[in-house]
């Protein structure tokens, strides 16, 4: 296969993923493929078709880093098509962690279709997104808990405010996972 096809392969290998955390979310075929880390090896499997023949010069410029020779390196088309599956893989698993995140603390899909859209097309700026309204979702969730217990974790009853002693300490009350 050419350079040109398996760069389009690769994307062409994800998509279908994406489309299902972002379009059809909550279903059991899409919990199951997100929770799957073998949806990445139709990806690996381009990438080692595409980084064999120039891995030499990969080990050289990645051994050594330097501005120069990478960009000497991205001007074959085959280094460039690996590095591009390697993103593609690595975003994928990224994007799976994040929406089985969402699914485990409760964030509704509307919230995470946007989210993963902008991990698909810009992953640094869609993960950062996602790992802010995850933190406001789980400081949420502990107000929650927090309000449904009172002060000090212990109760004072009737009879303990007579001076018959406190209640016995209750367990915090946690949304079902």
């Amino acid at each position: 296969m050419s350079e040109p096809t398996l760069f389009s392969l690769a994307f062409t290998l994800a998509a279908p993923v994406w489309a299902l955390m972002i379009l059809l979310p909550g279903t059991r075929l899409t919990d199951r493929v997100a929770a799957s880390p073998l949806t990445v090896i139709p990806l690996l499997v381009v990438y080692g078709v595409l980084v064999a023949p120039v891995l030499p010069g990969l080990w050289a410029v990645f051994s050594r880093p330097d501005l120069g020779g990478f960009q000497q390196l991205m001007t074959e088309p085959r280094a460039a098509s690996a590095l591009w599956a390697q993103v593609i893989a690595w975003d994928l698993l990224i994007g799976q962690w994040m929406y089985r995140e969402a699914r485990r603390l409760r964030i509704h899909p509307v919230v995470m279709a946007p989210v993963l859209v902008l991990a698909v097309l810009f992953s640094p700026v869609g993960f950062a997104l996602f790992l802010a309204v995850r933190a406001a979702r789980s400081r949420s969730r502990g107000r929650a808990a927090t309000a449904e217990e009172p002060r000090g974790g212990r109760g004072v009853t009737a009879e303990g405010a007579r001076g018959g002693g406190e209640a016995p300490a209750r367990a915090a009350v946690h949304p079902p996972e």
